[in-house]
């Protein structure tokens, strides 16, 4: 569900074996007894194949990594217990109070590490000097934890209040930050929204994919009453299979419709045509990828906004979306102005991009699958780019995704306009961001009048 989706990435709770508490709270897991991984999340060998399908979706793994609680315990040891999730094919880590380690002592740990890994850290705002955030921005990025508390805020005020929410409110800078709406400390505390908050909480995190500011994450956790409440498990603490119910809180990961994927076609753009209505309705778009209306009032939103985007019928990915050439949900048409009618419920969002066009009274599109033969390295992955935007302008930032699931095939498909002829390419992207170009010369291809088709190619 999550590679096809779009999701680059899952954060998965400390993998390790930890103490046993009465009742087997939450935190129990943030309690490691050794390194050995080996828990009540399951077997070493479950996590190797949770790992290894993550990764066949086109899903990186970063693990939480709890250090700080082990005493006595030199560099090189606490090193080895990285490296071995390494060895599993884990792609980063979440360092867990950071702040109680200290940047320096996480810097030389770095250097112990046998590959290069993605590390961000949790470091929870308000001390100084070398306990300040900006004090571990060499160490990796940084959990931004008033991103969440100033979310709030606005979605229990005024969410016209969000024009130029970003760095200039005193967060990280954009390129180091991780955001959330909720995580599972915070959700607890109250000190940002939770799934308690109903459409609040979801329209936070649409906003938070929509707006261009950091890395979002999105969080789905389960019911809780107390605050120390164990998630669904059996009576020795081993915790049952995640559902969308039973327990497990609604699965906002895939409720979200097609908003990652609105956020992957809108990257690398600046935020355009500000609208609001000075209180709780808010609109805006994306460059010329991407329009998003929210509506946090209690009053239906109907306006025509002048989007920026091409002219054409767009499907509302939040709603629906498109299947083969046709919107699921609602159709939103663009005319030759760049201006669209937008109707948006009470508590809801309605959401178009270049990447998701449909039929019904403007122009249509073509669900092209990409198919490319391609043998890669560790840690590589294969993507599409090409001359339009839908294929990202021949920008490698915004290049489609492929997924792996049939290897050595990588494959997506992508909505592409109707009767237009294109040039494209493959890339490989490596995991230190570095991008190796098959060779020359361009691949040419015309799209027909509608349906699916499918390009089979081989990497030269």
């Amino acid at each position: 569900m999550l590679g096809p989706q779009g999701y680059g990435a899952v954060q998965v709770a400390p993998p390790e074996d930890s103490l046993s508490r009465d009742g087997h709270p939450w935190w129990e897991v943030y309690q490691p007894g050794d390194y050995d991984v080996n828990s009540r999340m399951g077997t070493r060998q479950q996590f190797t194949s949770m790992v290894q399908a993550c990764h066949a979706a086109g899903v990186k793994v970063y693990a939480d990594a709890v250090i700080n609680h082990m005493t006595d315990r030199v560099r090189d040891t606490i090193a080895g217990c990285l490296n071995d999730l390494l060895s599993i094919c884990v792609d980063g880590f979440r360092v867990d109070a950071a702040k109680h380690i200290g940047s320096p002592d996480l810097k030389a740990i770095e250097t112990r590490l046998t590959r290069s890994a993605y590390i961000y850290q949790e470091v929870m705002p308000g001390g100084s000097g070398d306990l300040a955030p900006g004090a571990f921005e060499g160490s990796g990025d940084l959990l931004e934890f008033g991103y969440g508390q100033k979310l709030k805020e606005q979605f229990n005020g005024g969410i016209a209040n969000l024009k130029s929410f970003g760095g200039s409110w005193g967060f990280e800078p954009g390129d180091k930050a991780v955001v959330f709406v909720a995580d599972h400390d915070t959700e607890r505390n109250g000190s940002t929204l939770s799934y308690k908050d109903g459409a609040k909480y979801r329209l936070a995190t649409i906003f938070s994919l929509a707006w261009g500011y950091g890395t979002p994450q999105v969080y789905s956790g389960f019911d809780f009453n107390g605050t120390d409440d164990s998630p669904p498990a059996d009576s020795s603490g081993h915790v049952s299979a995640t559902s969308c119910s039973s327990g497990w809180q609604g699965c906002l990961d895939r409720t979200l419709g097609g908003m990652v994927g609105w956020h992957n076609a809108v990257r690398g753009t600046s935020v355009a045509n500000w609208w609001s209505d000075g209180s709780n309705q808010i609109a805006f778009g994306r460059g010329a990828k991407g329009y998003v209306a929210i509506d946090n009032s209690g009053s239906p939103l109907s306006r025509t906004f002048a989007t920026g985007l091409p002219a054409g019928t767009y499907c509302d990915v939040v709603g629906g979306g498109v299947s083969g050439g046709t919107c699921t949900g609602t159709a939103v048409t663009v005319d030759g102005s760049g201006n669209a009618a937008f109707e948006v419920a009470p508590g809801s969002a309605v959401a178009i991009d270049v990447a998701a066009t449909g039929q019904g009274g403007g122009t249509g599109s073509v669900r092209v699958t990409f198919n490319e033969t391609a043998t890669t390295a560790w840690g590589q992955n294969v993507f599409v780019v090409g001359s339009i935007p839908a294929l990202g302008d021949w920008a490698p930032a915004d290049a489609v995704a492929l997924s792996s699931a049939a290897y050595p095939v990588w494959s997506a498909a992508v909505a592409l306009p109707t009767a237009t002829s294109f040039q494209y390419k493959y890339v490989k992207k490596n995991t230190d961001g570095s991008v190796t170009w098959e060779s020359d010369p361009n691949r040419a291809y015309t799209t027909g009048a509608g349906g699916t088709a499918a390009v089979n190619d081989t990497w030269r």
